[in-house]
């Protein structure tokens, strides 16, 4: 069971720039699906790079779905080699996005969101714009099974509006 609450925490705590965004991004626009992760884009600076693997490494980060014992470090170079990781942590699954389908990178993210306060924390979460473009974008069923929910909740939002 993925702990989202001290995930959150644990990445604002140490200063991470990051944007929520996927299945906990939804909820928080009021989504009822279920989610089992946290999905965040994160910035691709060398400073926040460092700040995120600080954070996670005493949570034990591990390439979710890959053998046991396969080396993998979760550093800077492993973080600036790749883009997205899908990691198992010993707070649950987390899955870091360099960029996002149909978004862009981190900045281009944030644009699409705002703040929002998540367990005591102000947070930048994907808007239901966001949200629907960038599931439009990806195309997976999964992914495309969330938008009339998503588009449902757009639409309730700009009726009060």
């Amino acid at each position: 069971m993925t702990q989202i609450e001290e995930l959150i925490a644990v990445l604002s705590e140490k200063r991470v720039a990051f944007v929520l965004i996927g299945g906990l991004a939804a909820n928080a626009r009021g989504s009822a699906q279920l989610t089992f992760d946290v999905d965040v884009c994160y910035e691709r600076t060398p400073d926040n790079i460092q700040r995120l693997c600080n954070a996670l490494e005493p949570f034990h980060p591990y390439l979710r779905g890959a053998p046991t014992g396969l080396p993998f470090r979760f550093d800077p170079p492993t973080v600036i080699a790749g883009l997205n990781f899908t990691l198992v942590t010993d707070l649950g699954d987390l899955d870091l996005l360099g960029e996002v389908s149909g978004l862009g990178k981190f900045d281009q993210v944030v644009a699409a969101s705002e703040k929002m306060e998540l367990f005591g924390f102000a947070v930048w979460v994907l808007s239901l714009e966001g949200l629907i473009h960038s599931k439009k974008a990806a195309g997976r069923p999964k992914d495309l099974n969330a938008l009339p929910e998503l588009e449902a909740l757009l639409v309730l939002r700009n009726q009060k509006s």
